[in-house]
């Protein structure tokens, strides 16, 4: 498999529960294959300690702005979003395979965030809900119609966030 940043042969690394690909002495990205970043997400799961300190060759320069296609599923361009409801990390994620790239440092920042999955689901939750649940209460509340609005507009969002975001028992727009 190649990096999707910037091209080099990414390597297998194991560490506790998961094997990943790294770019090691590349960019020093890593890829995650679906459901593994949710175990070395957090700064209590030490397993990942050795993804932290990934080798990096200071030459290789990479756009942040480019758009990276999958490295499993070829020419699948992956979406970018934010991890959470801080905002502090942009990653790019594969709609088809939903695995998960992280540049250098990501996966740091991503650990710093929240201490449990608990608080990153609170956290989520009040961004939400400061956000958007008084117009779609409003909204709700305007007959059939509305109800089917404020579903769709929900649904939209649950396409786009990734899934801890909307657990999907809002009362502003259950899915």
């Amino acid at each position: 498999m190649n990096c999707p940043a910037c091209a080099r042969q990414l390597q297998g690394k194991t560490t506790g529960p998961i094997k990943v690909d790294v770019c090691d002495g590349g960019c020093g990205g890593i890829w995650f294959d679906r459901f593994e970043l949710q175990k070395v997400d957090e700064s209590h799961e030490a397993a990942c300690e050795p993804l932290l300190q990934v080798a990096v060759d200071s030459i290789v320069q990479i756009d942040p702005k480019k758009r990276t296609t999958c490295p499993r599923c070829t020419g699948q361009i992956m979406m970018r979003h934010f991890f959470s409801a801080k905002r502090k990390v942009e990653v790019d994620e594969c709609p088809k395979c939903t695995g998960f790239w992280l540049d250098v440092g990501e996966l740091r920042v991503i650990r710093e965030e929240y201490p449990d999955e608990d608080a990153r689901r609170k956290a989520a939750e009040a961004y939400f809900d400061e956000v958007f649940a008084s117009k779609m209460i409003v909204m709700r509340q305007k007959g059939k119609e509305g109800l089917e609005r404020s579903r769709s507009i929900a649904r939209i969002f649950r396409f786009l966030c990734p899934s801890y975001y909307l657990p999907g028992d809002q009362e502003w727009g259950a899915f």
